[in-house]
């Protein structure tokens, strides 16, 4: 059908609730999703599955095509495939590169593009780039809404003039939320569709009674009004302001285990049996697109004291170089020097499960290993590219060489046992499920007890080797 003809506005209308709520679900208000990458492309199914019209816009072409021929191009989210490939059977969901051609036909705007810190600075540039395609094709009575994580104010201070200048129109005219995206990678139609609360704030009161009508669509969780839109923003980056400086903690309170002389993980989990106490877990570093730069939206926008962000950062990016001399030292210990040592690090992605690398801990972990002269190898079971850890110094390992016959690999058949690599030290810094089938201290040779291979446990993963005599166990925050 033809949206101009038939589209129908959701904001600064007098018609009744249901008939607004009716009009969005058969499909009366088309709707345009502004990028269609690992969070924009479970959105847009998602809307498009509970409207059924939704134009999906997104700068790679390769994408669209994609999309178009119901094919999912995001990986490891259950349930996404499927969703695609039906919405796009039904004609409910398509895909485009004209950015203003979807603007101009869409009554519902939602931009879920990535904002790039470069430098520690936010760089707005790809979100108002798009908010131009927006205001292109914006008509009075459309929505515009905002999920990519922004700094607070961003909508006030620099989307909502850019709307107003390029399209001609004012505030009032059409509206303009933030309802903040909060989901994770492996699990975003779950979180999608309602395991979390969603979020919603408006420019003005019409902008926000819009954007929850929207959502109670398509969340079966709440829907929760803030103040504004500013409000809305300062949500999602508190969030992760919050797990980033409770992480930072659990992480300095990890570096006080061998000067205590007890194991930090025990005293945390025993301090957490208290209703007021939620220490989060140490580790080897803080990875991903969204904890390592929600900071910054706050730290370098505004002129204000951010003394305690500012630290939970320096103790969190220092966690990779700690993990690594932690094997640096047990080598040491062991009568082994550093550059005449061979270290596996186990585990490339920044979370289990999850092909991403972006501010992953084992590269600078990797490069501090490389500068002590230590040989370098580096696995990960979830990995297709390997580029920027050959770079940093580390050859690469294909899982089914580390004792082929106790790891999931279906290159080698369940009876088949491959000589394993001998190493001088393992560095676990991301748990993979695939390594639960490793015998980690066969990856040290024999042994005769003089030259045990030294183990860092970057995530509370191998406590079971506490006590192996065949290993010098190392934990960050583990009593050895």
């Amino acid at each position: 059908m033809s949206a101009t003809e038939t589209a129908e506005k959701l904001y600064g209308t007098d018609v009744t609730e249901e008939r607004r709520r009716e009009a969005l679900r058969t499909g009366r208000v088309p709707v345009a999703v502004y990028g269609l990458g690992k969070m924009g492309l479970p959105l847009a199914a998602a809307y498009a599955e509970a409207t059924g019209n939704v134009t999906g816009v997104d700068v790679d072409d390769e994408v669209v095509r994609s999309v178009n021929d119901g094919e999912c191009h995001v990986g490891g989210e259950p349930g996404l495939a499927e969703l695609v490939w039906q919405t796009v059977t039904d004609d409910a969901f398509e895909a485009t590169t004209a950015g203003k051609e979807a603007a101009a036909e869409a009554s519902v705007h939602v931009v879920i593009v990535p904002t790039l810190v470069d430098d520690d600075e936010p760089d707005l540039s790809i979100v108002e780039d798009v908010a131009a395609d927006v205001a292109a094709g914006l008509e009075p009575g459309d929505l515009v809404v905002f999920e990519s994580t922004l700094p607070p104010r961003t909508c006030r201070d620099v989307l909502l003039p850019l709307l107003e200048e390029r399209s001609g129109l004012r505030l009032g005219e059409f509206g303009l939320a933030f309802c903040p995206e909060r989901t994770s990678s492996g699990r975003a139609l779950a979180d999608i569709r309602g395991a979390h609360p969603k979020i919603v704030g408006g420019a003005d009161a019409e902008s926000a009674r819009a954007a929850e009508l929207v959502y109670d669509e398509i969340t079966d969780n709440d829907v929760v009004r803030v103040s504004d839109a500013t409000t809305a923003e300062s949500v999602k980056v508190f969030e992760g302001v919050y797990r980033d400086v409770n992480i930072a903690l659990a992480n300095e309170l990890a570096r006080h285990g061998d000067r205590l002389g007890i194991d930090v993980v025990e005293a945390i989990e025993a301090a957490n049996g208290q209703p007021y106490c939620d220490i989060h877990d140490p580790g080897a570093g803080v990875g991903g697109h969204c904890i390592p730069y929600y900071p910054h939206f706050l730290i370098e926008p505004f002129d204000a004291d951010s003394r305690l962000m500012e630290t939970a950062r320096d103790v969190n990016e220092a966690m990779p170089g700690y993990t690594a001399e932690l094997a640096l030292d047990g080598l040491r210990a062991e009568g082994i020097d550093p550059a005449d040592a061979d270290v596996l690090v186990m585990g490339l992605t920044y979370r289990p499960g999850v092909a991403e690398i972006r501010a992953t801990p084992a590269l600078p972990a990797i490069e501090r290993l490389d500068d002590a002269g230590a040989t370098i190898h580096a696995v990960d079971p979830v990995l297709d590219e390997y580029e920027a850890f050959r770079d940093a110094g580390a050859s690469i390992v294909a899982a089914d060489q580390l004792a082929a016959s106790r790891i999931a690999s279906g290159a080698v058949g369940e009876e088949t046992t491959l000589p394993s690599p001998s190493y001088d030290a393992v560095v676990l810094v991301t748990a993979q499920k695939q390594f639960e089938r490793i015998d980690v201290p066969e990856l040290g040779g024999e042994g005769d007890g003089d030259d045990r291979l030294v183990v860092v446990d970057g995530r509370q993963a191998l406590t079971e080797l506490r006590g192996d005599g065949r290993v010098r166990y190392e934990g960050v925050g583990l009593d050895g």
